[in-house]
């Protein structure tokens, strides 16, 4: 099985548990204090300019300090509850005392990587005292403190999550050979630079390819791969690491990723999604596969708001699937379909994978936002085209159409959720605020229409929220850290120009290369997730398919569509894993079904890679 997380084993210890606990608590209260003070020095900002036309100019410099430190405490947080995205699609198969070994080397391999890290992290900081902040005035320590703090916590979990592993053997062992590696890797350092390119293969290929196999959390495969190559076979100081960590994580336009998660636990707990799938259903629960399209239009519809899929999932399956059962509709088909919607819905804007586009390539937001919205619904079309087929023959005798008077009250009742999505793209496109800025928006947005309209507003659930989007967010900017730094390391070994030179002289020019990207993209969103594949491989493949004169719009709509295909593919696609454990549905059940989805959602993309105008009809000239 693949899953996005790692094993959480029980603590064994009355001491342990304290410990673990304490510490715990130590990290979530303030990263929650974090992730709320993002949201208000933000939202201020925005007032603050377009409002009272007195701009605040030290705003994004704070905002830019402490989201350093949510990011970092939120990997320590990730790192406690094991949610740190590995592949297990082949250790999951093994029997359980071989599998129980590697969730072992899971823990113990990114602790090998944190105790070689957090010196050069701790130097890095204190290189960052002599900095001073053009805005605020203050040492620039305050902000890359976080790293080793951060790097130092996750050490620590590491050690307690250890410690609580029934098996002292096990530990040993698994603690054993990640040493042993290490300690070989040094040993034969001599030998390594006269390799030249092949250590390529061999720390980049062979050594990362074992470890995400062998279920090491994805970040910390490319983090170590990283470390050891710079460190054994150049002559690059251990701090550069650091510092294309930092530079990858301290992106500003990554600034609304936190806030956008957190605005999707937002519209499920107020009731604005559900309010959003029962006006859909009230339209068209009466047709054949009604029921289906709703699912595909309330995901496209959810996912202009949150940007995060599992968010978007979580949001939707609860409130249509039982209905759905209720009609005979067997639960594998509904949780491919789930899967397929992700798949389907990566484009759409407030997308997470298209800020991390712009943030990596320097492609327009704006733009990326405009031009996601039609890819996502011809994907749509091509669903829905499926779903006719496979439906066209159900019983709905049973079923009455809803009169036009309640299609109308759910319409009304459903209209301020409708609106979110259009309030937040049309406040990027027309410039009244930033990418970063209108997430913020859209989180005040939600809170007002939680209290004032659909009075579905519990005040305690916002402490686990703030952790839980804390927590996620750790998770995906350590993985975004990591792959930058490795981008980094393939670019100075010259790569990027030999992989530039091998793609410009593919026969069939645009075409040919728009075709090896879908291919090298559903393969690489299978294995690496998709973040981390656009963070290694956008800078990369961008600059080549502008020379070959592909929109870089329409070429990031191809990358995003063809990785969300692999994301959520069976067997080894981690999306369609998590809409399986969401919707409570064993994996099996939905592989057969998968196979047309999968197919109808192929058939989009080539659609979008053949007629650019999708992608880039509405794009101001």
């Amino acid at each position: 099985m693949h899953s996005t997380d790692m094993i959480a084993p029980p603590i064994q210890t009355n001491l342990g548990a304290r410990l673990n606990n304490a510490l715990g608590l130590l990290v979530e209260v303030p990263a929650a204090i974090l992730v709320a003070l993002e949201v208000i020095i933000l939202f201020s900002g925005v007032i603050a300019r377009y409002v009272l036309h007195a701009p605040l100019i030290w705003s994004d410099e704070l905002a830019s300090m402490l989201f350093l430190w949510i990011a970092m405490l939120g990997s320590a947080i990730a790192f406690k509850r094991g949610e740190h995205m590995r592949m297990t699609a082949f250790t999951g198969k093994l029997a359980p005392h071989r599998r129980a070994f590697f969730d072992v080397l899971a823990i113990a391999a990114p602790l090998g990587f944190l105790l070689m890290f957090i010196m050069p992290a701790y130097e890095f900081a204190t290189e960052e005292l002599m900095v001073t902040t053009p805005a605020l005035e203050v040492s620039n320590a305050w902000r890359a403190a976080a790293i080793p703090v951060g790097c130092g916590l996750m050490g620590c979990f590491a050690f307690l999550r250890l410690a609580s592993v029934a098996s002292l053997r096990r530990v040993l062992v698994a603690g054993g050979l990640v040493a042993l590696l290490i300690a070989s890797m040094y040993l034969l350092q001599p030998l390594l630079p006269p390799l030249g390119k092949l250590n390529l293969l061999i720390f980049f290929v062979i050594i990362v390819g074992a470890m995400v196999f062998a279920g090491v959390p994805i970040g910390f495969c490319f983090a170590l791969a990283t470390f050891g190559y710079l460190t054994l076979t150049t002559t690059t100081p251990s701090l550069i690491v650091v510092g294309r960590m930092d530079e990858g994580m301290g992106h500003l336009i990554l600034l609304s990723v936190p806030l956008f998660v957190f605005l999707g636990l937002l519209i499920e707990m107020t009731g604005m999604a559900r309010a959003m799938v029962g006006f859909l259903a009230t339209l068209l629960g009466h047709v054949r596969g009604g029921l289906n399209y709703v699912l595909i239009g309330a995901m496209y519809l959810v996912s202009g708001i949150s940007g995060s899929k599992a968010a978007d999932m979580a949001a939707i399956a609860p409130v249509l699937f039982p209905e759905m059962k209720a009609r005979g509709a067997k639960p594998g088909d509904l949780v491919a379909l789930l899967a397929a919607t992700g798949a389907q819905t990566e484009t759409i804007p407030p997308s997470l994978v298209l800020i991390t586009i712009g943030s990596v390539t320097g492609v327009s937001i704006a733009a990326l936002f405009t031009g996601g919205m039609l890819p996502g619904l011809v994907l749509g079309l091509t669903l829905g085209s499926l779903v006719w087929w496979r439906y066209r023959d159900e019983d709905l005798s049973h079923i009455k159409r809803a009169p036009l008077r309640e299609v109308l009250k759910a319409f009304v009742i459903a209209l301020p959720a409708i609106a979110l999505p259009f309030i937040i793209r049309a406040a990027v496109i027309e410039g009244v605020a930033t990418a970063t800025e209108v997430s913020t928006i859209g989180v005040v947005y939600a809170l007002l229409a939680g209290i004032l309209i659909y009075r579905r507003f519990d005040w305690k659930r916002i402490y686990p929220m703030l952790v839980d989007t804390a927590s996620l967010t750790g998770a995906i900017l350590f993985i975004i850290g990591a792959a930058t730094a490795m981008a980094w390391a393939l670019t100075q070994s010259g790569f990027s120009t030999a992989l530039a030179g091998a793609m410009t002289r593919l026969p069939g020019g645009a075409p040919m290369f728009m075709a090896v990207s879908i291919v090298a993209f559903v393969i690489l969103g299978s294995v690496l997730e998709g973040i981390p594949a656009i963070v290694l491989f956008g800078p990369l493949l961008f600059p080549i398919a502008k020379v070959l004169g592909v929109h870089e719009v329409h070429y990031a709509m191809v990358v995003v569509l063809s990785m969300g295909l692999g994301l959520f593919a069976p067997p080894f696609g981690v999306g369609y894993y998590s809409a399986c454990a969401i919707s409570r549905i064993n994996p099996d059940e939905g592989m057969q079904p998968m196979v047309g989805y999968m197919l109808a959602l192929l058939v989009g993309v080539i659609l979008v890679a053949a007629i650019p105008w999708i992608s880039i009809g509405f794009l101001p000239q």
